[in-house]
């Protein structure tokens, strides 16, 4: 019987994702057995670098794609916010599990919550959207980079590096750390998180049909349709995934409810827009469409400007 091989990034979380992965195939009864192929990333390798420098091309993805295409592994478990809007032609997404929370999580020094935060507080973040959102409600505040690990940046937070990190809940969650360092939970329709954010994507060969057909025992069809219409919506706006754009849907009957941001770098300008429709398409295209007749794509071109600048 095929034993199937799985990469992953190196970190505690990824593996812990992976593992997570590998044990909802177990539950379907798959008898297969998995290997752990932990594989080094240029987003990890580079970690003095902040990530807007790193460009859009998927650095946290790009060696384990050509692992993939390879075939040195046969599947791979990616946070699916990391994965470029333009996937490699001989891979495919075949399955997207249920999605945890899907929010930002705001960590406090000393657990002081956002609206307590003394003026100049230091906020680190690796995200220029979230960057962007917190300048919009507290523009008397700064932001500053940071990068490494879960566990690395929660460590720089507790030595005074910052006065306040935010990261993902989902992250945090998975770890089994979340009722030990967040402070609060940061709201969705104001913190519209990325694309993807939340959810986790399982990559394979699209002509590996066997695999394929045991992936999407765990797919999760409303996650996959709800993550499909943020990524297009996106895809539409800023095909390069580099302007601050927050984008979340959710499925609710027969609706998708999608809510979206676009913002200028400094937060002065927050666009924001709430669109309903029965398909992927169809709603990524009105938001889009919405979004466009107030400047948006205007907006989006000053802030990458001012990234590669």
């Amino acid at each position: 019987m095929r034993k199937f091989i799985v990469g992953t990034r190196q970190s505690n979380l990824a593996l812990t994702q992976t593992k997570m992965v590998i044990d909802l195939l177990q539950q379907t009864k798959m008898e297969n057995a998995f290997e752990i192929k932990e594989i080094s990333t240029e987003g990890d390798r580079k970690l003095n670098v902040p990530l807007a420098g790193l460009g859009s091309g998927g650095v946290f993805i790009q060696d384990i794609e050509k692992a993939l295409l390879n075939e040195t592994i046969d599947l791979a478990v990616h946070s699916l916010k990391d994965l470029p809007l333009n996937m490699q032609d001989k891979l495919v997404i075949a399955a997207i599990p249920t999605r945890e929370n899907a929010a930002d999580a705001f960590l406090g020094r000393n657990n002081v919550k956002l609206k307590d935060l003394k003026r100049g507080a230091v906020i680190g973040t690796s995200s220029m959207r979230r960057a962007a959102q917190i300048r919009a409600i507290r523009p008397d505040l700064k932001t500053k980079w940071i990068r490494g690990t879960v566990e690395s940046r929660i460590e720089q937070l507790q030595q005074g590096d910052f006065d306040a990190i935010i990261l993902a809940v989902a992250g945090l969650k998975r770890l089994g750390m979340d009722e030990e360092v967040i402070t609060e939970q940061l709201p969705l329709d104001t913190f519209v998180p990325a694309a993807g954010q939340g959810a986790l994507a399982i990559q394979c060969r699209k002509d590996d049909k066997e695999l394929i057909t045991a992936l999407h025992q765990i797919n999760d069809h409303d996650a996959y349709r709800s993550i499909m219409t943020e990524r297009q919506f996106v895809k539409l706006m800023d095909e390069s995934d580099q302007a601050p754009i927050g984008a979340y849907a959710y499925v609710e009957g027969e609706r998708i409810i999608l809510h979206a941001t676009i913002a200028s770098v400094d937060g002065d300008t927050f666009l924001k827009e709430t669109t309903i429709g029965s398909s992927s398409n169809e709603v990524a295209q009105l938001a889009a469409e919405k979004f466009i007749k107030q400047g948006a794509k205007e907006l989006i071109e000053a802030a990458k400007k001012e990234l590669n600048s």
